[in-house]
C-alpha cells in the first residue's frame, strides 16, 4: 500500500472516531471543540486528495469560524444538552426517514454513476478543460484548477 492511501485511511478512521464521538457527547463545549477537529481532519483529508480549494474552505469556515460561534453561543445557552422525550425521538427518527426516502427517489431519476451520455460529459468545455489544464495550470486536480484559475475572483469571494 502506498503512504497516500494509509493517510486516507488513516484519515477517515479518525473521521468517524470524531464522528462517534460527537453523538455520544452531552456536553456543549467538547462537542464544539470535536467538530472543529473533525473540520481539520476533513480539510487535510481533502488536501491530500489535491482539493486544495476544498480544504482552504473547509479549514476557514469549519474549524475556524463555527468554532468560534458555537463558542460565542454557548454564553446564551446551558452546558449541557437538555434529555429529549422518547415520543420526541421517535418522531425525528420518523421525519429523518421520510426525508431519506424522499432523497433516494429523487435520486431515481439522476443518471447512472459513470454513464457516457451525460449532460456533463457531453459538454464541449469538458474536453478542452480536462485536456488543457495541466499545460495552462499544472495543477493536479482538474476541479480546483478550474476553481482556483478560471474562476479565480469567484473562489477569493468565497474564501
Amino acid at each position: 500500500m502506498t503512504v497516500d492511501i494509509v493517510l486516507n485511511v488513516l484519515l477517515l478512521s479518525f473521521l468517524a472516531i470524531t464522528g462517534l464521538a460527537i453523538a455520544r457527547v452531552r456536553n456543549l463545549f467538547p462537542v464544539a471543540m470535536l467538530t472543529g477537529l473533525y473540520s481539520l481532519l476533513s480539510a487535510s483529508l481533502f488536501q491530500l486528495l489535491d482539493a486544495v480549494d476544498v480544504a482552504l474552505t473547509e479549514a476557514a469556515v469549519g474549524a475556524g469560524v463555527m468554532t468560534v460561534l458555537f463558542l460565542a453561543t454557548f454564553g446564551l445557552t446551558r452546558a449541557r444538552e437538555k434529555s429529549v422525550p422518547r415520543s420526541r425521538t421517535a418522531i425525528g427518527l420518523v421525519v429523518t426517514g421520510l426525508t431519506g426516502a424522499a432523497l433516494f427517489y429523487a435520486s431515481l431519476d439522476m443518471p447512472h454513476f459513470g454513464a457516457a451520455d451525460t449532460p456533463v460529459q457531453e459538454h464541449p468545455l469538458r474536453e478542452r478543460y480536462l485536456e488543457t489544464v495541466r499545460e495552462e495550470i499544472d495543477v493536479p486536480n482538474a476541479v480546483t484548477a478550474v476553481l482556483a484559475s478560471y474562476r479565480g475572483y469567484d473562489t477569493l469571494g468565497e474564501v
